[in-house]
Order: structure tokens, then C-alpha cells, then sequence
């Protein structure tokens, strides 16, 4: 199976969906077989690739409850060699529904043994929480990618993602490593965005990207049609944050 990679961070807001839908469009567009997983019953990452989720028939949900074959629920998006498996509002309630079930924190990591060979990069586009869903996530995942942005209150919360990322590697998934941290919607024209990106690279030598992803309103935009803005906007700063990303990803394996 090619590498999956799980991108979370309990605190909401800091580009973690941006950063799923266009990273894995550039990797896409490089000619990686790349697959998003949409494990956030808001569903941003569909939507953000023009799906409407009011038509779909099957999601992520019916994977992991029912174990439908996530191949079968797996859709195609406009950009050749990516692909998406979409996500709806009753996700929700999977927290609940599969606290009883067998192998609840590995229901995602079986379904995507039926797309071993498939793919050379899946992204997990995790909900804003360390609930159920994350760690099966986390479960499944080789590496874990953690968008920060670079505001106030940024480290808010990490210590605790890190605590749950040993918790798994040492209970249910020994191959589990921080692939890396990505700063995301760096303000150039303020002091504190880049006093707050060196106390991230400071507290977390070694790990984080040297991309940087700036505030772009393309990259806000984007999503409202439905589209990553590799295609929307593809010369824009976001754009070309999101691609020199991308190369850097693929380096690191």
C-alpha cells in the first residue's frame, strides 16, 4: 500500500482541510496516485472538490460501519489521479456507533487493505478532535501531518496530540511518526506570525517543513468552487506554497 498519512490537530481552524485538499491535488498533478479519505462528518474536504454530498449513495461512513469495500465508495475528482472517498453528515455519529463494534480503533486500517496497491499517497483529513475517528486514523497511518498556524495560541494543544500519537504507536500502531509540521496562514506583513513560526521550528527542531503556507485569498476562495487552487489559482502564492510542499512530502518519503 502506498504511504498514508493521517493530518490532524485537535485545534479547529488552522488550514487542516485546505492543507489535505491541495497538498494531495499537487501530489496528484505530479503524478502520484493520490487518495483523500474525508473522516470529518462537516465534510469540507467533499465539498471543497466540487462533490455534493446530498447525491452520494455511500461515504466513509459505510466503511467503517458496515465494512462496504472502500473501492466501491471511492469517486473521482477533476484532477486526473485523484481520488476522494466523500464523507456526510451521518459520520457524526459513528463515534457512537462504533464504540461496540470489533476492532472499532481498526475498522479504517482494514478497509484500506481493499485498496492495497491502488494508491501511492492517501490523506486522512481528520475531524477537529482525538475522538474515535482520529484514532482510527491514526491507527491506519504511517505518518501523521499536523498543520499549525502561525497566530496566538498556536502550541495550544499540541502536547496533548503527541501524548495520544505515543499512546497509539505504543498500543495499536508501532509504525506511527510525526511526518511533519506545516506552518499555514503565515501573515508576512505581521511580527507575530513570524515570531510564532520560530518558536514552532525552536520547540519542534527537525520536524517542521521549510514551506510555509501564506494567507491568500485565492487559497480562501477555492473552496467555494469547488475546486484545490492548484486549479482555481495556479499561480498563486497558495498554490505555489502548496506545490513546493508537496516536493518536500515525496522527499521525505
Amino acid at each position: 500500500m502506498g504511504r498514508v498519512t493521517a493530518c490532524t490537530n485537535q485545534k479547529g481552524g488552522v488550514g487542516k482541510t485546505t492543507t489535505v485538499i491541495n497538498l494531495g491535488a499537487c501530489l496528484a498533478q505530479a503524478g502520484f496516485r493520490t487518495l483523500i479519505i474525508d473522516l470529518d462528518p462537516q465534510g469540507n474536504a467533499t465539498s471543497g472538490l466540487g462533490i455534493d454530498r446530498r447525491t452520494l449513495r455511500t461515504s466513509i461512513y459505510d466503511a467503517l460501519v458496515d465494512r462496504h469495500p472502500i473501492e466501491d465508495i471511492a469517486v473521482g475528482t477533476q484532477i486526473p489521479g485523484l481520488d476522494i472517498v466523500p464523507s456526510v453528515a451521518a459520520l457524526s455519529g459513528a463515534e457512537i456507533e462504533l464504540v461496540p463494534l470489533p476492532g472499532r480503533e481498526r475498522r479504517l486500517s482494514a478497509s484500506l487493505a481493499g485498496v492495497a496497491g491502488q494508491y501511492d499517497r492517501i490523506l486522512i483529513d481528520c475531524p477537529p478532535s482525538l475522538g474515535l475517528l482520529t484514532i482510527n486514523a491514526l491507527t491506519a497511518a504511517d505518518g501523521v501531518l499536523i498543520p499549525i498556524q502561525t497566530e496566538y495560541y498556536a502550541m495550544e494543544g499540541l502536547s496533548q496530540l503527541v501524548n495520544t500519537i505515543r499512546l497509539v504507536r505504543n498500543a495499536l500502531n508501532p509504525r506511527l511518526e510525526i511526518e511533519g509540521v506545516v506552518l499555514t496562514m503565515f501573515d508576512g506583513r505581521t511580527r507575530l506570525s513570524a515570531q510564532v513560526a520560530a518558536e514552532v521550528r525552536r520547540h519542534l527542531n527537525g520536524t517542521v517543513f521549510e514551506t510555509v503556507v501564506p494567507r491568500n485569498v485565492r487559497l480562501s476562495e477555492a473552496p467555494s468552487h469547488g475546486q484545490p487552487v492548484a486549479v482555481y489559482a495556479p499561480d498563486s502564492t497558495g498554490a505555489t506554497a502548496y506545490r513546493n510542499l508537496a516536493v518536500e512530502v515525496a522527499a521525505r518519503g
